[in-house]
């Protein structure tokens, strides 16, 4: 229990750091380090599955930020007002397509990690990335306060 109070301290302070320096030309590296911490720690993983879980879980999380930035990309491009409608409904089918590709990545590594953690660490796996993204957010949204 010791060690899990200290794990989420250094978690805790990573990402605190990691907020701060946002703006730094690191800061995209504390915020992962963060991350990477944080499912250290959540996971449990033993010493033989360490090595494989990484590789699957960088490889998904590096086509699932592309997937991610290109949804943020296409919902930002304002609308031109030469647009006709046929143009429009076709920047939303790319939209919905990009999210079935976030989809069908998840199907897809699903399996991948099965192969190396239990079901139970790969829901700890998804739980753990949305209390991250949460906990950044509400960090940066009280800096910026």
């Amino acid at each position: 229990m010791k060690h899990v109070w200290i794990g989420w301290l250094i978690v805790l302070t990573l990402t605190a750091h990691a907020a701060r320096a946002q703006n730094d030309v690191n800061g995209r590296q504390k915020i992962e380090s963060a991350k990477i911490g944080m499912i250290t720690n959540r996971l449990n993983l033993t010493t033989d599955q360490a090595p494989q879980f990484w590789a699957i879980y960088n490889e998904y999380n590096g086509k699932k930020q592309e997937l991610n930035r290109r949804v943020r990309q296409l919902n930002n491009e304002s609308p031109r007002s030469n647009v006709n409608d046929d143009q429009l409904l076709n920047g939303l089918r790319e939209v919905n397509a990009t999210k079935q590709k976030l989809a069908d990545l998840d199907n897809e590594y699903m399996s991948r990690f099965l192969k190396v953690i239990t079901p139970a660490q790969l829901a700890e796996l998804y739980k753990t990335e949305q209390v991250f993204n949460k906990m950044l957010l509400q960090r940066l949204n009280n800096q910026n306060k």
